[in-house]
């Protein structure tokens, strides 16, 4: 069970290749209590050996691996089968996702639905699952990785903003529907963060790291904040385009 500085036994990242994934799982076992990692991603993904090293070098006592495929979701009962059978999930991390070509994405229905698929059905499926397993357990925390980009759609980016509203809903909805069961769920909102996901692209105002991420989202967790603002000015920020009529919002850039 994560205790009170937090220390977890048994660490569960569906999508077992993330940056920001495997960051919140670091930050998670360099608390101590030498815990038990699980990696959820593709048995055959080029950076799965890196990641359980890199976890290992952090202090994880042992990593296992479950063949995780986001899109196929009939092999999800499975997966979360499989990485509860074990012993207890204290803390599951959500960190998967696409971003995508902005442009080509409304345009193109294959790759919109995809996009769609990975970053809002997917989520919801891994979540039913994760909520059911918690709360048969008694206890557990499940960090979901969300963006700022869906507290308020935006031309520019709808076609993935759309699904992180839909996603962030989700899961903030599905803390209430577990919160008398014992089951807590932190739902993650960053902008831009440095990985390999935006590399080359140009850098947005307020742009944090992943270790910056993962504090935040394990100190968020740890006292049972339903949502975290990554960078905290993206609160008021997103408050305030809230209440931007739309014929100005047009006027945008970002």
């Amino acid at each position: 069970m994560l205790n009170a500085v937090g220390q977890a036994q048994h660490i569960l990242v569906l999508g077992g290749t993330s940056e920001i994934g495997l960051a919140i799982a670091q930050e998670l076992t360099s608390r101590g209590g030498n815990p038990v990692v699980t990696l959820a991603a593709r048995e055959n993904s080029p950076r799965i050996d890196a990641a359980a090293e890199t976890l290992r070098g952090a202090g994880a006592s042992q990593i296992r691996l479950v063949n995780f495929d986001a899109l196929d979701f009939d092999s999800h009962p499975a997966v979360i089968d499989a990485a509860f059978a074990e012993q207890d999930v204290d803390v599951a991390v959500v960190a998967f996702g696409t971003l995508g070509d902005q442009e080509e994405l409304w345009q193109n229905q294959a790759k919109a639905v995809a996009s769609a698929q990975t970053n809002y059905t997917a989520p919801v499926s891994v979540g039913v699952l994760l909520g059911q397993a918690m709360r048969k357990q008694g206890h557990g925390t499940i960090i979901a990785m969300s963006s700022v980009a869906g507290t308020k759609v935006r031309r520019s980016n709808f076609v993935y903003g759309s699904a992180k509203a839909g996603m962030d809903g989700f899961y903030l909805q599905l803390g209430e529907a577990l919160r008398k069961d014992g089951v807590k769920v932190t739902v993650v909102r960053p902008g831009q963060v440095r990985t390999k996901m935006t590399a080359g692209m140009k850098e947005a105002p307020l742009t944090v790291n992943k270790e910056d991420v993962a504090e935040a989202a394990v100190d968020a967790a740890l006292k049972g904040e339903r949502f975290v603002f990554v960078h905290k000015l993206f609160w008021p920020v997103s408050v305030a385009l809230q209440l931007i009529p739309a014929p100005i919002m047009r006027k945008l850039s970002f």
